[in-house]
């Protein structure tokens, strides 16, 4: 089952069993989903045309999650413990929908695998290994491995 029927289920499922927080994060999750398929109409957008994939979907989860993530960084520098709290539960709920992501170790040896074809370059293997790696490991943490690699050369 895709991600979208999958979001059409739970959103049935939590609506019986009237989970208001989960209810609103997947129907946020749903909009921005709409969203990007709309813009995928423009003649000006680049994959205009383009069918879209369970790989676009899961970009649109991805910058959900890390907009919940900015969010909860800003209330907790505010001290908002009421809206941490709700902010935390919404991304715990969109980081459910996620694929099963990479280990730190998992992805060393894959920053080295590709340090050993193309180099130990920073510059050179950060866009390769984030474009290996997108949607099977957080971008953060790519970066950091990388960057641990690249400095033991």
């Amino acid at each position: 089952m895709g991600l979208k029927e999958q979001l059409v289920e739970d959103l049935k499922e939590a609506m019986r069993q009237r989970d208001e927080r989960r209810v609103s994060a997947i129907r946020m999750l749903r909009a921005a989903i709409t969203n990007y398929e709309i813009a995928r109409t423009d003649p000006k957008h680049p994959q205009h045309g383009q069918p879209i994939t369970e790989g676009d979907l899961v970009g649109v989860l991805e910058r959900e999650i890390k907009q919940r993530r900015d969010a909860l960084e800003m209330l907790k520098k505010a001290e908002r413990p009421e809206l941490v709290q709700k902010e935390e539960a919404e991304l715990a709920i969109l980081a459910s929908y996620m694929p099963q992501q990479l280990t730190r170790e998992q992805i060393r040896a894959e920053v080295e695998a590709l340090a050993a074809q193309h180099g130990r370059d920073f510059r050179t293997l950060m866009p390769i290994a984030a474009r290996a790696l997108k949607g099977r490991a957080d971008g953060r943490l790519v970066n950091e491995v990388v960057r641990e690699v690249t400095a033991s050369s």
